[in-house]
């Protein structure tokens, strides 16, 4: 396990009990980035995602980064992809990637280096056949994109203002 994620914050599957207050969380990071002024996740903050949301739980694909029992991070990954990520993705045959969705970070952990630690953790935690982690991002947010591809993603393209990215996990 990731020595610094594991010692100092506790990453555990959601449970279904977890799902009202990570749908607060999400949007209280989206209220954060619309008072920034950066144009992403308003969706949210209407509840766009909301019963997406809890299917992800249910389903047990997504996670939640824990500091003294507050969620302090987020993220989904799904073995499958969803219908948004045939749009952005295409239809794949190989099915051979998993797909990264809603990664949030609390704006009080923020460069910290919490995020970069989780995309470390996934690889070295997540057990899958799968070869690639893939993700999509809006493709105006040059510090989102940058994050990625410090993270050793790859920028594979850009559909309906998003960019695509994935990274080899084998």
């Amino acid at each position: 396990m990731n020595s610094l994620l594991a010692n100092e914050y506790l990453v555990t599957l959601a449970a279904d009990a977890d799902t009202n207050r990570l749908i607060q969380f999400l949007k209280d990071i989206a209220q954060w980035l619309k008072d920034m002024e950066v144009d992403q996740w308003q969706y949210l903050l209407g509840g766009g995602e909301d019963g997406e949301i809890a299917a992800a739980v249910s389903a047990q694909y997504t996670y939640i980064v824990l500091k003294d029992k507050e969620i302090i991070a987020t993220f989904t990954l799904a073995p499958t992809p969803s219908d948004w990520d045939h749009h952005i993705f295409g239809k794949e045959t190989d099915n051979d990637s998993l797909y990264l969705h809603r990664l949030a970070v609390s704006p009080s952990y923020m460069g910290k280096g919490l995020g970069k630690n989780i995309l470390q953790w996934i690889p070295e935690n997540i057990e899958t056949e799968k070869g690639y982690i893939k993700l999509d991002c809006v493709a105006h947010n040059v510090k989102l994109n940058r994050f990625y591809q410090n993270n050793g993603f790859d920028y594979i393209g850009e559909t309906d203002s998003h960019s695509k990215y994935q990274r080899n996990i084998r």
